[in-house]
């Protein structure tokens, strides 16, 4: 894949989210991570509505998903105040599915890829790559 300069890449999980801005004048992938504050948990995800069972086995899904919702809430402030042109999301399948409930239109219009891989705690090379390659 190749990246659009100024392009905003969101590594998230469900506890931790990493933001990247592509730099470059060159066509392809170029990341600089962006030092921002972490989403504020709003207790809004649909995780609310979960009970504790087999599909749910503990409270810390719910956490995840409040911290899903809130990194959502916090990507669609930065869409709708044209912080982000572009966006890519990497994150693991679950907190993906959790976020994408919350997306903004504004913000799924300007999303370009989606990976559902868990690179929250891998190296900015790795990240880079995955996107190079795709």
């Amino acid at each position: 894949m190749i990246l659009p300069t100024g392009a905003t890449v969101a590594v998230a999980d469900g506890a931790t989210v990493r933001l990247f801005h592509n730099s470059g004048v060159k066509p392809g992938v170029h990341l600089v991570e962006i030092m921002t504050a972490p989403p504020v948990s709003t207790h809004s995800g649909s995780g609310a509505r979960h009970h504790t069972g087999s599909a749910n086995p503990d409270g810390r899904r719910l956490v995840e998903d409040d911290f899903a919702a809130a990194t959502a809430a916090f990507l669609n402030k930065l869409s709708l105040d044209g912080t982000i042109e572009h966006l890519v999301v990497v994150s693991d399948p679950r907190t993906l599915g959790e976020m994408r409930k919350h997306f903004h239109r504004d913000l799924r219009s300007k999303i370009i890829g989606e990976f559902a891989k868990d690179f929250s705690r891998r190296p900015l090379e790795d990240i880079a790559s995955l996107i190079a390659d795709a």
